[in-house]
């Protein structure tokens, strides 16, 4: 039996099971091949070359044609060249966003379907050769008193699959249900499938074309015909032709490369490095990576060209050809870096450079790769449908109160007092939970092939314009198609932004080479920052518990500064191995408790896996197991792809190895757990010390210029931490802190000297084109000398100005703004229209006589709560009782081992569970001086006490010291009542 019409759930939001479902099916009901062909989609194809044979299935690759629900044609590729016209003509009309039209366009290498109804709707009398009319059962009764009975040659039999019962139908009617934003009770029948399109016995379908044998024939023929072949595991990109000529051209311009910039990297370069370069480039060369470094060498020296600042990382940093010729800036000599944990003949995937550009700078790079390679494309992902989301979704299917929808979302609810219809909500969120929702765009990945695109998939067109395959990461893995990652980061910027803002703001400031990184590593200022963990706004150090932990390490060097990088991620923490290492750091003594042969393994951890890289040097030298097979064990244990059998073979080796070594059993078995506990969720060492560069860079800025820095961190995005937090932090440096002014202000923040002034773009429901209009009217014709002056100048809405008012945006005209905006509104008529041709002369204006107001700086807290999102003013101010005697943040030092009470405005909590399924908070606030301090909830003040919600919180608990970081284990705590806003009530105090 053949199946020339299936679809699988990445017919998005249509079909209802995996490619491995519908293969189990094909399998139990004997089918011979099964043609796949989702709506509008070939994101499945090469999954489903790949397993189809396994359940003795032929696989044909197809598309199903179709405008929203509605089928037009099913193409069906012959070849290879079939597939690739497919999804080159599906590709088109995705890009164009046009509807298919009923005729199918000229493949010569496909088959073309139309469905018998839909010949019979468009009266089709006129067939290619590779044209044929679709029959199945249903439309077999109507074919006996048609006309196209007589097309003997023409007719294949098109039994479409969608699903496999009733609960897939249902999961069906809600999927589309949801695609059209309707209820399940107003959905149209044009919109959904039939029932009828499953799978039948093969007995019934012979039957049921007992007389129309040569339909089953002509179908079988068909099929015999396709035939689409694809070589998995080799590499489909490998030896690209970079310098256009023949790979042994690319060769000699990387073996040149690597002489010129030689003596940039290593001025002395001794037989240690000479031997590393040949060892490398053997191995690059052998393994057909060529290219992917001359590749890499491209994009970053565009981005040189350009002045983009970016930063090579991952496992890349291990390669001294990398380092050499300049993708990355890690010295893989200096921090004793394995080759082989990024290039090896164990390893099937190709390698990964990870390089991060600035967010501002990232389309611009991605533009030059898709006008330098021809073939071309973003990396695809799927992003499936969520518990929470789904359940949502289903809600306003089934037309649920929203309070009902947001309980079952949320999950605040028991089973038994749901009724049926939230049951049912339930019972398909889980269902249908998983399911590819919709096709995105990959974080970074871009793919650059020798061979078109559409070779493999079709393409998406998103919003930014750049081509987009519909494959994710992993089936593009499974081909070896080479995915190049292309990340944005907001660090880069902060970097970049702040020296020009110092250049503006200090014109005669000296200013560092931002690349002398050397430099700051030696300069005990910059240590000594982190070294107290006074890293705010600084990229990846500064976040509370990264603070904490260069507390206690005392970290006051680079190298130190990468060993917390990675001692912070869960492995190392979860396995006791984070506190073990910051004792033996700060206890010389204590180190001797390692196991000798860890400590000579790993002296610069003491004894301790840090890395991912020490799993291979564990395996090598303690197991004796060789790179290559030691890689093989730590991808193993990170949860990457292995072949069959081989982490057991590996686990084996590393046993026998260790017990002819003469380790007892016990000290095997406890060196395996660590590597299994770890290795999934350490860091490359190289990937560590490429991201402390860029936290020295900006330790730089943040001691010499902390005004400018902080105020380049805010215009990023920030990091970490909200927006108020960065303003106290600008505060704490010396600067004083402005709201939004017509004047001075600019859609970022701006300083002026020590005086910062937020950013009209702050300011909520301003909108962008006012914003806009008020910095182009100042860039041409100055500042604003009066009020009037702006009224005459911007034409602007009574709502838009009002805005402008309430923030106070017109403070330079020394006038009280509750007088400006009656003002306003006496000036500017709200309901007549406006207009913006340009005024010949300006209007005399009339003053008004007002009474006189009273200046509330409760109110003025007040708005720019309402359109800032937070007061300007302390948020100590606003309480609504007095503050009790208590401590301040940068005594508790003295009261360690003491009880204490002290006050805090909430500036961040994180909930953390146990091991026995309760939870923990880890909070951190500001005192009223403005200094940091750190608390901790264990599970019972936790329940009793939880931090919710942003405000002001009497604390009270003991002081504790652990190796000079201080923190507050909570007894109690208590949020604080803040003022009424007198807005509403009229009260006021100045």
């Amino acid at each position: 039996m053949i199946y020339l019409n299936c679809h699988t759930w990445y017919s998005l939001r249509y079909g209802t099971f995996s490619v491995e479902k519908l293969c189990e099916l094909g399998c139990k009901f004997k089918v011979e091949a099964i043609a796949l062909t989702d709506i509008n989609n070939t994101s499945a194809c090469l999954n489903f070359i790949k397993i189809a044979s396994g359940y003795g299935i032929k696989p044909i690759l197809g598309i199903d044609f179709r405008n929203a629900a509605q089928q037009q044609y099913i193409g069906l590729a012959k070849n290879n060249e079939g597939f690739r016209q497919l999804n080159e003509h599906l590709s088109k009309q995705l890009h164009s966003k046009k509807e298919f039209k009923p005729e199918a366009p000229k493949l010569p290498d496909c088959f073309i379907i139309y469905p018998f109804e839909k010949v019979v709707a468009n009266k089709k009398t006129s067939f290619r050769n590779n044209e044929f009319i679709g029959i199945s059962v249903e439309s077999l009764r109507k074919l006996k008193f048609s006309k196209y009975l007589e097309y003997q040659d023409k007719l294949v039999l098109q039994q479409s699959v969608s699903f496999r019962n009733k609960q897939d139908y249902n999961a069906h009617r809600l999927l589309r249900a949801i695609d059209n934003n309707i209820l399940l009770s107003r959905l149209p029948k044009s919109e959904q499938g039939s029932f009828s399109h499953q799978m039948m016995p093969s007995e019934v379908i012979a039957s049921e074309f007992e007389d129309f044998q040569h339909i089953l024939e002509n179908t079988r023929e068909l099929v015999n015909a396709c035939r689409v072949d694809f070589k998995f595991g080799k590499t489909q990109n490998r030896n690209l032709r970079v310098s256009g000529e023949s790979l042994e051209a690319d060769v000699a311009r990387l073996r040149e490369l690597c002489d010129k910039n030689l003596p940039k990297r290593y001025p002395a370069a001794n037989e240690k490095v000479l031997q590393r370069i040949e060892k490398e480039l053997s191995a690059i060369i052998k393994l057909g990576f060529v290219s992917y470094f001359l590749i890499n060498y491209d994009i970053v020296g565009y981005a040189r060209s350009q002045n983009f600042p970016f930063i090579g990382r991952g496992s890349g940093a291990n390669s001294i050809i990398a380092y050499i010729i300049g993708i990355t800036n890690v010295d893989p000599i200096e921090l004793d870096l394995y080759f082989e944990r990024f290039i090896n003949e164990n390893r099937s995937s190709p390698p990964d450079f990870d390089i991060d550009f600035s967010w501002k700078d990232r389309n611009e790079v991605t533009r030059f790769i898709f006008k330098r390679y021809e073939f071309t494309a973003l990396m695809g992902t799927y992003v499936t449908f969520k518990r929470k989301a789904v359940a949502r979704e289903l809600g306003k299917v089934f037309g649920l109160p929203k309070e009902n929808i947001d309980k079952l979302s949320a999950g605040f609810f028991s089973p038994g007092e749901l009724d049926e219809l939230e049951k049912l909500v339930l019972r398909y969120s889980t269902l249908i939970e998983g399911f590819p929702n919709y096709l995105s765009v990959h974080s970074g990945g871009i793919l650059i092939l020798n061979d078109s695109i559409y070779n493999y998939a079709a393409t998406f067109l998103p919003p930014k314009g750049f081509e987009t395959i519909q494959i994710d990461m992993n089936i593009a893995e499974e081909v070896g198609i080479h995915k190049f990652d292309i990340l944005a980061q907001r660090g880069l910027s902060k970097i970049t932004d702040a020296i020009e803002i110092i250049k503006e703001n200090q014109p005669n400031a000296e200013i560092e080479d931002i690349e002398n990184v050397d430099a700051f590593k030696e300069d005990p200022e910059i240590n000594r920052l982190l070294k107290t963990g006074d890293c705010m706004g600084v990229f990846y150090v500064e976040s509370p518990a990264m603070r904490g932990l260069l507390t206690k390490l005392q970290t006051d060097n680079y190298l130190n500064l990468v060993a917390a990088s990675s001692i912070i991620r869960p492995g190392i923490s979860s396995g006791g191995m984070k506190e073990e290492y910051i004792k033996r750091h700060r206890d010389p003594k204590r180190r001797k408790q390692g196991h000798p042969v860890m400590l000579e393994i790993m002296e610069d951890t003491y004894g301790i896996m840090v890395y991912q890289e020490d799993v291979m040097k564990v395996a090598h030298k303690f197991a004796g197991l060789s790179f290559e097979d030691a890689d093989v064990l730590r991808r193993g244990m990170s949860g990457k792809k292995t072949s069959k059998g081989q982490m057991q073979r590996i686990e084996a080796k590393f046993r026998n190895n260790c017990k002819q070594k003469g380790y007892d059993k016990k000290i095997i078995d406890e060196v395996w757990e660590q590597i299994s506990s770890f290795a999934g969720y350490a860091f490359p060492k190289g990937h560590s010390a490429s991201y402390a560069v860029e936290s020295y860079q900006s330790l730089y800025l943040k001691k010499y210029f902390p005004l400018e820095f902080m105020v380049s961190a805010l215009n990023n995005g920030g990091g970490f931490y909200d927006v108020e937090t960065y303003i106290q932090e600008i505060r704490k440096c010396g600067g004083r802190v402005h709201p939004p002014c017509i004047n001075k202000s600019d859609h970022p923040n701006s300083i002026f000297g020590k005086d910062i002034y937020l950013g009209l773009g702050y300011i909520k429901e301003l909108e962008t084109k006012t914003v806009q209009q008020i910095l182009e009217n100042r860039q041409f014709f100055g500042a604003f000398k009066s009020f009037d002056d702006f009224i005459d100048r911007v034409s602007i809405s009574i709502e838009q100005l009002s805005i402008l008012l309430k923030i106070d945006a017109f403070r330079f005209t020394k006038t009280d703004k509750h007088h400006l905006l009656w003002k306003a509104h006496f000036k500017l008529n709200a309901s007549k229209p406006m207009i913006k041709q340009e005024k010949l002369f300006n209007i005399s204006h009339r003053d008004f006589e007002l009474p006189k107001f009273e200046y509330s700086a409760l109110i003025e807290a007040f708005d720019q709560m309402e359109l800032l999102g937070f007061p300007l003013c302390s948020h100590f101010k606003l309480l609504k009782n007095p503050i009790e005697k208590s401590v301040r943040a940068k005594d508790l030092k003295y009261c360690v081992g003491k009880e204490i009470l002290i006050y805090g405005a909430l500036i961040t909590a994180k909930k953390t569970g146990t091991s026995n399924g309760k939870y923990m908070y880890f909070g951190t606030f500001f005192d009223i001086e403005g200094n940091v301090f750190d608390t901790v909830q264990f599970p019972t003040t936790a329940e009793k006490y939880p931090l919710r919600s942003k405000g002001i919180y009497k604390c009270y608990g003991r002081v504790n010291n652990d190796l000079d970081y201080i923190s507050i284990s909570i007894k109690w705590l208590q949020r604080q009542d803040t003022l009424t806003d007198p807005r509403l009530v009229g009260y006021q105090f100045s």
